[in-house]
């Protein structure tokens, strides 16, 4: 005889209420669908609209949900292109040795060129590209965006793919992994709770930076696209409070709506990638994990899609890998195509140095004394604003990923104070400091802190969260002190995430440089000695030599301390740091 659960449910009442579970379940998921391909719809036909010069700003509060949808569509866009990048680059950075050597440094340089050093370049390059179209002005401020995203999730995923336990390497030779199987199966997995925390802080730095990626100058161009970061610009060069709080008030709950719908969720399904072998005490959860999870919408469109083409590539890189490869030369046409390309390439490189030696040479010797002197001056800056941050963001960062339901509360607040864009705020902590006798070169470092400490307290609790229990319950076993975790634990753990996270803090001040250094507010110019200063001044005027000569001058600096400095210490990352069962 059937169980009386097997009777209830087999009862009409019993598929009736299943159903209606199912569905209750499914239908704000097709109903979230349908709104996303609406809102793909409406920007396709907004950025396939005729070019409009000039666009005006509505300060009214009405006009901000319209804004905020088209910042979050450039921010996403961004983002997906970021990603794609960030995994492509890292993984040949992380598995050639040869091009490790070039791209690293590369990635250092590109990361610390301020936004504005792209933005001419870039924005003339869409606008030819698209002249009839808003589609050109939105590629531009999307690539702008993106060029504030990439830098710190191409990090991530080099030093996670360089930190992978040896054992676990040795497991997938002996195993015979194809490509495919090694990437989905052990790298990937390794680097995601890294990648997923840089993650949120690009999407943050997108917001940070958004005030400079929708509205700039160039020369005697006035270019703006309607949006969050338009908005605040223009609420503050006209000083009007009440729009500015409207702005960041919106600007705060699409964070903390992202936060929930989409990075809490990533989180909780990350944890089953840490390395440990025995259960956590405590994991993060999400409650619209858990509501996925029970949509059978979802579960289908799975078994007819992602998982028949997930086989597929398992079998197909399964077969090429065990299938013989018999020694063959490459043809001549090969070789021939090859090495005409590569002359292309020398080629290219030689007139682009050529043309841009030229432009160098149009540089006055007062212009080139302002570019070392502020390369000087923000390069102290920079070195400050690192060690102040340190101080704090480290400590704080291993107490909140030690702890996921403290994680839970404390990382949307994070993400919000990572994110308000700093020319909103420094208005008041301008006015602030001068009130109570301190001034610009203050007021540049705690913008500065405002705009970079955020990356290193990010990958710090990255760090602490991946840190296996086993581990912790050993310094529980032992009766560890403080300073004995911090000294045997805490620190080697989070060492290689540090690493990450003081590069990229130091790519973001010197972004950040250009508002600290030159700030405009109802129509009055603060500015300060610094190389910021020199390309916000460089960009208004449309002075491109001084714009040249300031990326030569950082690239230089950079390319230097990458040198002696952070490739030694990813190497010591990747070696006496690393992760090892054995």
């Amino acid at each position: 005889m059937p169980s009386r659960s097997e009777e209830t449910r087999l009862t009409p009442w019993g598929n009736l209420s299943t159903r209606a579970s199912y569905l209750f379940t499914d239908l704000p998921i097709a109903f979230a669908g349908l709104a996303l391909f609406y809102g793909l719809l409406s920007l396709a036909r907004y950025w396939t609209a005729p070019v409009n010069t000039q666009t005006q700003i509505d300060l009214s509060p009405s006009a901000l949900p319209v804004y905020a949808l088209y910042s979050v569509a450039r921010i996403g866009v961004a983002y997906l292109f970021s990603l794609a990048v960030a995994l492509i680059y890292g993984y040949i950075a992380a598995n050639n040795g040869k091009a490790e050597r070039l791209l690293i440094p590369i990635l250092d340089t590109l990361q610390s060129i301020p936004v504005l050093c792209f933005l001419p370049g870039v924005m003339i390059a869409m606008v030819a590209l698209f002249p009839t179209t808003q589609l050109g002005v939105e590629l531009g401020s999307i690539l702008l965006i993106f060029t504030g995203q990439v830098w710190n999730m191409a990090f991530s995923v080099y030093s996670s793919l360089k930190n992978i336990p040896r054992e676990m390497l040795e497991a997938a030779r002996l195993y015979r992994l194809s490509w495919w199987q090694r990437l989905t199966q052990l790298e990937l997995p390794n680097m995601a709770i890294g990648l997923i925390w840089n993650s949120m802080m690009s999407v943050a730095g997108g917001w940070f930076s958004l005030m400079v990626c929708e509205m700039f100058v160039l020369g005697n161009r006035d270019l703006r696209l309607p949006g969050l970061g338009s908005y605040l610009q223009t609420a503050s060069n006209a000083g009007a409070t009440r729009s500015i709080a409207w702005g960041l008030f919106t600007m705060v709950a699409v964070i903390v709506l992202i936060d929930q719908i989409i990075w809490r969720p990533i989180i909780a399904w990350s944890e089953k990638f840490k390395f440990e072998q025995v259960e956590a005490s405590q994991s993060p959860t999400s409650p619209v994990l858990d509501f996925i999870r029970h949509s059978r919408l979802l579960s289908q469109i799975s078994k007819v899609s992602i998982a028949p083409a997930r086989e597929a590539l398992t079998l197909y890189f399964a077969r090429a890998h065990a299938a013989p490869h018999p020694d063959h030369h490459p043809s001549n046409l090969i070789k021939w195509t090859s090495r005409a390309l590569a002359t292309g390439a020398i080629a290219a490189f030689l007139y682009a140095l050529s043309k841009m030696s030229i432009m160098l040479t149009m540089l006055t010797r007062a212009e080139l004394r302002d570019i070392l002197w502020g390369a000087g001056a923000t390069f102290l800056r920079v070195e400050l604003t690192l060690f102040l941050a340190a101080l704090w963001t480290i400590p704080v960062g291993v107490f909140i990923g030690l702890r996921p339901k403290l994680s839970a509360l404390a990382q949307p607040i994070a993400q919000i104070a990572a994110s308000i864009p700093a020319p909103a705020l420094f208005p008041v902590v301008l006015l602030l400091l001068i009130r109570v006798g301190g001034g610009l070169g203050i007021a540049s470092i705690v913008l500065l802190l405002l705009g970079t400490q955020w990356y290193i307290l990010f990958n710090v609790i990255a760090g602490a969260s991946a840190i296996p229990s086993d581990l912790k319950e050993v310094c529980e076993t032992f009766h560890l002190t403080k300073i004995q975790r911090w000294r045997t634990l805490f620190l080697p753990a989070i060492f290689p995430y540090l690493i990450t996270g003081f590069v990229t803090a130091s790519g973001g001040a010197w972004n950040a440089s250009i508002i600290a250094e030159y700030f405009r507010f109802r129509n009055q110019t603060f500015s300060i000695t610094g190389l910021g200063a020199v390309i916000s001044r460089a960009t208004d005027a449309g002075n491109f030599p001084v714009l040249l000569g300031a990326t030569v001058v950082i690239s230089t600096m950079v390319v230097i301390i990458n040198r002696l400095l952070w490739r030694r210490l990813y190497t010591l990352a990747s070696t006496r740091f690393k992760l090892e069962f054995t």
